[in-house]
């Protein structure tokens, strides 16, 4: 499995002539960082004396905003394997014989939905990314002041992982052949990626802005 691999022999795995695994693992592995980046923001923030100064509501919050990133990063742990699962079912789909009709249907189906799987791991990325990117601000503002840099590489990486995701959305949308589940991808992979960047930009803006 490539979430058992060492960095060296992902990075290897990934540099090879095998087309998977590609961009989507690789973006699925960004926002895995992004999350657990965050995470360390909160290790070191929670228990420090201004922390414990905050209103005991907002620490709450900020808690449950860790904590909902450690299952979000698991998730996306998974995804890093899944990704490179459904490609593969498109490929095994591929080398199915097509020697009738009987044949060519049934290859074609399994295809399909190999492409619509290598479409819904991406868009669950995208998804996840894009939860993680709306609560950076709050991990920001009552966050460890010194690691302001640690929050913005995070918004990169979760934008990253986001934008890499919804091209691997795109790019296989064309061998889904239901017109209705092509418009959904479309329409929702644009408005994901349209607000990851916004809130990416902003958070970014702050960072700059206090270093």
């Amino acid at each position: 499995m490539l979430k058992e691999l060492t960095v060296e022999n992902f990075v290897n795995e990934v540099d090879s002539k095998s087309p998977a695994p590609g961009g989507g693992s690789v973006s699925a592995l960004a926002s895995s960082l992004g999350f657990g980046l965050t995470r360390m923001v909160g290790h070191l923030s929670v228990g420090k004396k201004k922390f414990r100064a905050l209103d005991e509501e907002v620490q709450n919050k900020f808690k449950d905003i860790i904590k909902d990133f450690e299952s979000m990063k698991n998730e996306m742990v998974e995804l890093i394997d899944k990704d490179t699962d459904a490609f593969n079912l498109i490929m095994a789909g591929f080398k199915l014989p097509k020697e009738t009709e009987e044949e060519k249907t049934y290859r074609n189906l399994k295809i399909e939905e190999g492409t619509l799987e290598a479409i819904k791991v991406p868009f669950r990325v995208a998804e996840l990314s894009l939860q993680g990117l709306k609560q950076l601000e709050y991990i920001l503002k009552y966050g460890n002041k010194n690691t302001l840099s640690d929050l913005g590489v995070s918004a990169l990486l979760l934008q990253a992982g986001l934008e890499g995701a919804i091209l691997n959305v795109k790019i296989n949308i064309p061998g889904i052949s239901d017109n209705e589940t092509k418009e959904y991808y479309i329409s929702k992979s644009q408005t994901i990626l349209n607000e990851g960047n916004k809130l990416k930009n902003e958070v970014l803006e702050i960072v700059h802005s206090k270093l």
